[in-house]
């Protein structure tokens, strides 16, 4: 027996490990319970919102009803959640079950009971008798018209009979009556009632004006809307629909003709005119640029579109019989936007011709974009004035969608002369970028690249990315690359810099600097040049070759230069490339004297 008791205690831990183990990240480990249900007395003659109080709700919980199902629920908070109970439930008592998106659920019995309005609950296990339910019920109990059939066109008033049918008073009575095809007058169409006591009557009367869209019809809905509170400020609201008799027509009734079948007349056939697409020559439109619009117009209908005239900006045909009819030909288009986009080189009503059905026609207009447009998406109205095949006028109006776009103003260039570029020597790029916009430009990484002519190596690049950022007017921002060019001739340096755009898309701008690579100097024996292989002051080498480097001065030349200086001869150093003056010889004859020898003339 011990054995099996440990056995079972063994298999309901691993089973709340599993189940602890199950719960998402999400889940509150706390326990799911329902405290109460606000109203837990309610009536089955209207739909009631419960108000479920809880713990560990969480978004996307369903209260289900005992023996009923799933309500209408909407979550609050963790403790809190609302669901509606619909009209017309059997009474008695009913449990609430509240059930978590993680399949956890927790029941409370007895939650919500149900009565009819003359009922009042039993609390579970008790035996006193019930008492009246009680709350105000203000029912239609007639109503009438000051006429006995409404005529369209006419004026009539119409008057209602309110009762309160519940057992406590109705405050603030209110009845609103909607518009449509009778219209409400003098009221605004609604009418205000103090209070109504039980069992009390009061009539309300509301006038109208009914519309001629009542020709050929026999009946005219009314829809009337109460709104009531009772002495415990609790809101009540009754919909009712009121019909009323009408006199589709006028005139004097005549003997009925027998009617016979007739045929039924197909549609007129009309044309329809339709934008198929559209497309402008630049493809990003900035403030104060110019640019072409192409569109291309569709006939979809079953006929032909005669005059077709293309307003931009919408319009209408503008010429008008004194009827009120339009006439063909006529258009006003000088009511359309123009804040964003306006024309040039024409106004914004073109002349297009025919088009025959199915057919398609290319139109063209010349746009500006506004200086002082923003970046964002514009939509443009345009309008298709043409005439049928009956003559008739029509308008298509049509709205497509253009984008403005606020690209950084900035300039690429060097920031002091660059100098001259040798192959195989490390060259310094002293690259600048100037924001010339009049507004601050946030810039990403700046990349700089070499492109060389095709079919030619490439180049090495060194310190060439950066990060910018926010780049005030007028500010700049510097880089110096280092380019180790492979071979001569052009170079194109590549400037790449990153921005995102107004409508938060990665875009790059790129500008091209070329610069000229020179071939690596070589002495005559295909030697290196020292010092980098640049001339002495810019000038040339002798014999075409390159100076040797210029050795350490040994004591005999040092005490040359010094006499050289006492006689007031040249006793500066001598340059690399120069021989220096041999050892003196001392003339015949044992002067002390001492003769200078001249050097050898070269070349």
């Amino acid at each position: 027996m011990k054995k099996h008791l440990t056995l079972h205690w063994i298999i309901i831990s691993l089973l709340l490990l599993g189940s602890f183990l199950a719960v998402p990240p999400q889940t509150a480990l706390a326990a799911l319970g329902i405290t109460s249900v606000q109203p837990n007395v309610v009536s089955n003659t209207t739909s009631v919102d419960l108000v479920v109080t809880g713990t560990d709700f969480i978004d996307g919980a369903v209260v289900v009803l005992e023996n009923f199902g799933g309500l209408q629920t909407g979550f609050v908070s963790a403790t809190v959640l609302t669901a509606t109970m619909p009209a017309g439930l059997p009474t008695g008592s009913y449990g609430i079950t509240v059930i978590n998106p993680d399949s956890t659920s927790a029941f409370l019995a007895n939650a919500v009971q149900i009565v009819q309005a003359t009922q009042t609950p039993q609390e579970p296990g008790s035996n006193v008798p019930p008492t009246p339910y009680s709350r105000p019920l203000v029912i239609i109990e007639s109503y009438n018209m000051s006429v006995d059939k409404i005529t369209p066109g006419q004026n009539f008033n119409l008057v209602v009979k309110l009762r309160n049918s519940g057992q406590r008073d109705a405050t603030n009575v209110v009845a609103t009556f909607a518009t449509g095809t009778l219209v409400p007058r003098e009221t605004g169409g609604v009418v205000a009632v103090k209070e109504l006591d039980p069992g009390e009557t009061r009539k309300v009367e509301q006038p109208f004006t009914a519309t001629y869209e009542l020709w050929g019809t026999t009946v005219a809905s009314q829809t009337m809307t109460l709104t009531y509170t009772d002495d415990s400020g609790t809101t009540y609201t009754e919909n009712f629909t009121l019909s009323l008799p009408v006199i589709g027509y006028s005139g004097v009734a005549g003997p009925t003709a027998t009617p016979t079948p007739t045929p039924t007349v197909p549609a007129r056939p009309r044309p329809q005119l339709v934008i198929g697409a559209y497309q402008t020559d630049l493809d990003i439109l900035t403030p104060g640029s110019r640019f072409s619009l192409d569109l291309t117009i569709n006939n979809v209908g079953n006929a032909d579109a005669k005059r077709i005239t293309m307003i931009l900006g919408g319009g209408s045909s503008g010429t008008t019989n004194p009827d009120g009819t339009a006439v063909p030909g006529g258009v006003s288009g000088s009511s359309g936007d123009f804040g964003n986009f306006a024309p040039v080189a024409s106004s914004n009503v073109q002349f297009l011709g025919d088009l025959t059905a199915g057919s398609m026609l290319p139109a063209n207009a010349q746009l500006i974009v506004n200086a002082t447009a923003n970046p964002g998406a514009y939509p443009m109205k345009i309008s298709y004035v043409y005439t049928g095949p009956d003559n008739i006028s029509y308008t298509d109006d049509q709205v497509i969608t253009l984008l403005v776009f606020s690209i950084p103003q900035v300039e690429v260039s060097f920031y002091r002369d660059a100098g001259q570029f040798f192959v195989g020597q490390p060259n310094q790029i002293p690259l600048q970028v100037v924001n010339l916009g009049r507004k601050q430009a946030v810039l990403g990484s700046m990349r700089v690249s070499a492109r060389p002519a095709e079919g030619m190596p490439g180049a090495q690049m060194m310190n060439n990315t950066t990060l910018i950022g926010a780049l005030d007017p007028g500010g700049y921002y510097t880089l110096d690359a280092t380019l180790i060019p492979e071979t001569a001739g052009p170079l194109d340096l590549i400037v790449s810099l990153d921005y995102t755009d107004d409508f938060n898309q990665a875009q790059v701008i790129t500008r091209t600097i070329s610069v000229v690579i020179e071939e690596m100097m070589v002495g005559p024996d295909g030697g290196i040049p020292p010092d980098g292989g640049f001339p002495p002051d810019g000038g040339e080498f002798p014999d075409g070759g390159f100076p040797e480097p210029s050795q350490p001065e040994t004591i005999g030349q040092k005490i040359l230069r010094f006499l050289r200086g006492l006689l007031g001869l040249d006793s500066a150093q001598p340059s690399g490339g120069e021989e220096f003056m041999p050892p003196m010889e001392m003339p015949e004859g044992g002067s002390e004297e001492p003769v200078p020898v001249a050097p050898p003339i070269k070349g």
